[in-house]
Order: structure tokens, then C-alpha cells, then sequence
């Protein structure tokens, strides 16, 4: 297998590991290689007759002694390359989880969670097993079979017995050639298969609930078994070449014994060699079997793990599209404006933009509100204030300085971003609240759930703060799940807020004592509102009107009012009450 990429800061670190556990090997072949030797003299002496009970008793010393120090020498060795082996995925799933980390919002539009998971599971422990007990097989096997042919050439064995005997295994290297990229191939589309199978699952898993409620499990079913029989067939497909190539090389082995008791045992009865020698002679051919076995299976098993490396290989090679400049500076989001100039976006593989020549100016400490149809571009827009996609140079810049010429981190920790869907995690409700701030104290989580109208529901569970959520929050209704991660973003105290429908899941009475918050809170911070209830926005400094990727209508909630258009239409539906009034 070759050194690449995930391979090499990791042989960096562990080479003398490797280096020590196959001179542990060496040592130990050497000494199980000295098996056969002792076996054949004991054989003569028996058979001249000399052999007396003080011999016996040394010679099964000796045996044991060999025996033991192979045992425990090579039992050591192997026991440092499974425990690198485990260190490679210890290391290595740390690095695809920061480099995950690392990527952008459209390689996760792009690729889905199963895919992910199965780099996790499938392809860093295929990796594994080549390195640990591939690399154990391939050491004991390579180092016993020359300990093996050593001891035979410095043994009464003839040069021309040893040749025909070990003569078959030849053959090998010319199998591996022409059976080896076959089985990579076929590797390479079982983990792929097994990459889909994995995002299916978990496509179904999230969305069981739908499939009962529409009672399709028939066809949930069907759909997830067209994944499992395309694993079975490419598994199928990939187990009789593996089988090929394993059955060839004992085959092979086989052939050698052969050889050597026709061979051997005519020279044997012809005097040409002696019964030692020829017990020795089988001894050493039926020891080579073995790690030719092993080495057969070690070529098996990086082949198939050579198209996980692949797969790894290419993952990391994925550069982020959200790059930090080398020069990038600290901003602070509290003393300067941003300036949106001319800003047109698209969408990788879109056939039409996003946002169209959009111009606006959001002044320190102002509310903005933002309202606008389905796919006007709200979320859009502030995606590109939080750089999870990237605008184009120049067209957004905080004070004098391009957006993308700002550090993530300081952007970032400085925006207090609250989504439509509110995301929580499988832990405490308290902990889901602190995400942002690790370190806060129960009462400012205690405060923050006062603020997003949290707390009294917090208090009827059983055990209020330290309730354990259930999957993506599952266990609490959707209004409640906006209202936690409301909570969230209060406790952040950031200067810039953004609210992406974030109470769109809450009663009237609710909305308006958390807008009224918002007011008393967020005074002299500056606040993002998207919303489709008009309710929402009546105090912001400035409302814009979205449609198609432009702003249509600007200007404070009552100039919106006086002028035709969008905003005036649904606010007074709004008003007489439709529960059809959105920009939906």
C-alpha cells in the first residue's frame, strides 16, 4: 500500500514502532526456524541407534525452549502493530472530523450524512486492517518463509531438492499482478455501495415518523433493500475473486509438499540424503504453507483496503471553499457598518441567482427586518453575512474591509445566528442552551430561557435543566425547539443577532412578549429579523421586501403602509386574520 496523504504523518509518528515489532518477528522466525533442524537430528540419532534418555530429555528442552521464545517474542511483536493499528484510527478519525469541520455549507448540501458516516466506520477500519494485522501476517509470513529457506540452505538439504521444492512459489508474484487490481476494483465498489446503504439507513431512520404517518412502509422498505442487494451483488462479485486468490496460494504450497515427499522421499530411499534430512525437508515446506497463506491474505486485504484509502485520500483532498485569508484582521461588528454593494450570488450549479443587485446599509446597533416570499432570499443573504458561502469580492465589507478579509472566528463569534429549524443536540436542555458560552453559570442559562419564554416549560419536566433531549430534540414540540435555541442565541450576547423565522413555531401571545424582549434587550445591538407575520417587524428601524432575489420595497413600517405594494397586501390580510397570509 502506498504512503499517501492520511498515511504518511501517521508513519511519521509510528515507524519504530513498526521497525520493533518486525524485528520481533525476525527474532522469532529465526528461532521457530531452528524447529525442523533439531526434529531432523533427533530423527537420526534415533535412527543410528545413539539416542539415550539424557538426549530426550535435552532435545524436548530445546523444543520447548524454541517454542516458548516464538510464542512470546512474536506475541509481543504482534501486539505493537494492533496497537498502532488502533492508534491510526484513533488519529485519523480525529483528523477527517476537523477537516469535516473545515468544509463549507455546500459540501453538505452535496454529500449526506450516510456518506460521512461510512468514511467514519467503513473505510478507516478497512485502512486498519491492513496496517495491523495486515502488516503482523505479512511480517511473521515474509520473515518464517526466509528464516525457513535460510535454515534449509544451511542445512545437508541439496541446493537442487530446495530449488524444486520452493520452486511453485514463484508463482505468486505473477498472480498477485494479475488478480490484485481485479479485487481493488471490486473493493472500491462494495465501499461505495455500503457508503449508499449507510446514507439510506440513516434517511430512513430520520424520517420514520413521516413514513408511519403516510403508512408507505412498503416502499421505505423496497427502496432500503435496493441498496442492500447492490452490496450483496458487488460483495458477491468481490468474494470469488478473493476466493480465487485465496484457494491459488495454499494450492501452491500444497504443490511444494508434494514435490518434496516424491522428490525427497526417493533420495531418501536411494541414501542420497537422510531420514533427518528428510523429515527436516517437510517440516520446513509444511512451515512455509502457512505464512504463504498469510501473505496471500495480506495481499488480499490491502487490495480491498487500498480502495478505502482511496476513498479517504480523496476526502481529504477536498480544499474548503470558505478559505481564510492569510492576512485576514479582527472586526468588531459593534463599531462599524456593513455596505451590501451590487451584490448578485448564485448558488453552485443554479441556473439563476439567488440575490440581484442588492444595496444596503446595516448601521451599528439598528433592527433590520426582512420579509419576503419562499425563495426570495432572505436566508440567503444573511448565509452571506455569516460566510457559510462565500460573496463575491467587494460586494460586502464591514467598515473599509471586504468580509473576506475577516477572520472566521472573529465574524463568527461576534453573530448570534438563531435558524427556522432550531437544531438541537442529544444532551441536557441546559447544555443545549449554554452551546455557545461553555462556561456559563445556571443563572445566565436560567435568564436566557426566561427570554426566549422557555423557562416555565423547563420547569414542568421532571428534571428541569439537566432533562435529557432526545435526538435533534425530539422529545419537545417545535415551538418549544425554536424557543431553545432562542435561548441560545440570547445567552451568546453577541452584538449582531440574527433571527431567520426563528418564532414562526410559537402562538401570537408568545411571539409578541419574545419580540418585546428582543426590544429591551437588543437595545443598541444590531438585529436581523426574518419573518413572514408583519407582527414581527413592526419595531424594526428599517424593513426590506424581498421577491426574486431583489429588494422590491424598503423604509420603516409605517412608509411601507402608506405605499402599495407586497408589504401593505399582506399586512392587511394579516390583519383580518387568514391564516393563508404569508409570502409563501
Amino acid at each position: 500500500m502506498k504512503s499517501s496523504s492520511i498515511l504518511k504523518p501517521y508513519f511519521k509518528d509510528t515507524w519504530r514502532i513498526y521497525l520493533s515489532s518486525i524485528s520481533l518477528h525476525a527474532l522469532a522466525s529465526i528461532i521457530f526456524a531452528c524447529f525442523p533442524k533439531v526434529l531432523g537430528d533427533f530423527t537420526d540419532r534415533l535412527q543410528s541407534g545413539g539416542l539415550i534418555s539424557h538426549d530426550v530429555v535435552r532435545y524436548s528442552l530445546l523444543l520447548l525452549l524454541i517454542g516458548g521464545g516464538h510464542v512470546l517474542i512474536g506475541g509481543y511483536g504482534q501486539y505493537l502493530i494492533m496497537y498502532v493499528g488502533r492508534l491510526f484510527e484513533y488519529m485519523t478519525r480525529r483528523k477527517l472530523f476537523s477537516h469535516f469541520s473545515a468544509l463549507s455549507e455546500q459540501y453538505y448540501s452535496n454529500n449526506g450524512t450516510g456518506k460521512m458516516l461510512s468514511y467514519f466506520m467503513n473505510d478507516v477500519t478497512g485502512v486498519r486492517e491492513s496496517i495491523s494485522m495486515g502488516v503482523n501476517q505479512l511480517a511473521t509470513g515474509t520473515m518464517l518463509s526466509i528464516s525457513c529457506i535460510g535454515a534449509m540452505l544451511l542445512s545437508d538439504i541439496p541446493i537442487y531438492l530446495i530449488a524444486a521444492t520452493v520452486g511453485p512459489l514463484f508463482l505468486i508474484p505473477w498472480i498477485v499482478t494479475r488478480l490484485g487490481p481485479a479485487i481493488r476494483k471490486r473493493s472500491l465498489k462494495v465501499q461505495q455501495s455500503l457508503a449508499t446503504m449507510t446514507e439510506s439507513a440513516e434517511e430512513q431512520f430520520g424520517g420514520i415518523r413521516v413514513t408511519k404517518k403516510f403508512a408507505v412502509e412498503p416502499l421505505m422498505i423496497e427502496r432500503f433493500e435496493s441498496t442492500v442487494d447492490r452490496i450483496r451483488d458487488n460483495q458477491l462479485a468481490l468474494v470469488r475473486m478473493s476466493s480465487l486468490f485465496q484457494a491459488i496460494i495454499p494450492f501452491l504450497g500444497s504443490l511444494s509438499l508434494i514435490v518434496a515427499l516424491m522428490l525427497g522421499g526417493y533420495l531418501t530411499i536411494t541414501g542420497k540424503i537422510t531420514l533427518g534430512n528428510f523429515v527436516a525437508l517437510t517440516l520446513y515446506v509444511r512451515m512455509l504453507m502457512t505464512p504463504l497463506q498469510q501473505i496471500g491474505n495480506v495481499i488480499n486485504t490491502v487490495q480491498r483496503s487500498r480502495a478505502s484509502l482511496q476513498r479517504l485520500n480523496e476526502l481529504v483532498a477536498v480544499q474548503p471553499d470558505i478559505v481564510e485569508a492569510a492576512d485576514a484582521v479582527n472586526v468588531e461588528l459593534d463599531r462599524f457598518p456593513i455596505h451590501i454593494q451590487d451584490l448578485t450570488f448564485s448558488y453552485p450549479k443554479a441556473t439563476q441567482p439567488a440575490l440581484r443587485e442588492i444595496d444596503l446599509i446595516i448601521q451599528p446597533g439598528m433592527t433590520l427586518g426582512i420579509v419576503g416570499r419562499t425563495g426570495s432570499g432572505k436566508t440567503t443573504l444573511v448565509k452571506l453575512l455569516l460566510r457559510t458561502y462565500e460573496a463575491p469580492e467587494g460586494s460586502i465589507q464591514i467598515g473599509r474591509t471586504d468580509i473576506s478579509e475577516v477572520k472566521l472566528n472573529s465574524l463568527r463569534s461576534q453573530i448570534a445566528y438563531v435558524p427556522q429549524d432550531g437544531f438541537l443536540f442529544s444532551t441536557t436542555i441546559g447544555e443545549n442552551i449554554a452551546f455557545a458560552k461553555q462556561q456559563a453559570e445556571q443563572v445566565e442559562i436560567e435568564i436566557a430561557a426566561q427570554q426566549a419564554r422557555m423557562y416555565n416549560n423547563i420547569m414542568e419536566f421532571p428534571d428541569r435543566f439537566e432533562t435529557k433531549l432526545g435526538e435533534r430534540g425530539v422529545t419537545l414540540s417545535g415551538g418549544q425547539r425554536q424557543r431553545t435555541s432562542l435561548a441560545r442565541g440570547f445567552i451568546k450576547q453577541a452584538p449582531f443577532m440574527i433571527l431567520d423565522d426563528s418564532v414562526s413555531a410559537v402562538d401570537s401571545v408568545t411571539e409578541t412578549e419574545i419580540l418585546q424582549t428582543i426590544q429591551e434587550e437588543r437595545l443598541g445591538k444590531t438585529t436581523i429579523i426574518i419573518a413572514n407575520r408583519i407582527s414581527a417587524l413592526k419595531h424594526a428601524d428599517l424593513i426590506i421586501v424581498m421577491d426574486e432575489g431583489r429588494i422590491i420595497q424598503r423604509g420603516k413600517h409605517e412608509e411601507l403602509l402608506a405605499e402599495p405594494g407586497q408589504y401593505a397586501t399582506v399586512h392587511a390580510i394579516q390583519e383580518e386574520g387568514s391564516q393563508y397570509a404569508t409570502f409563501k
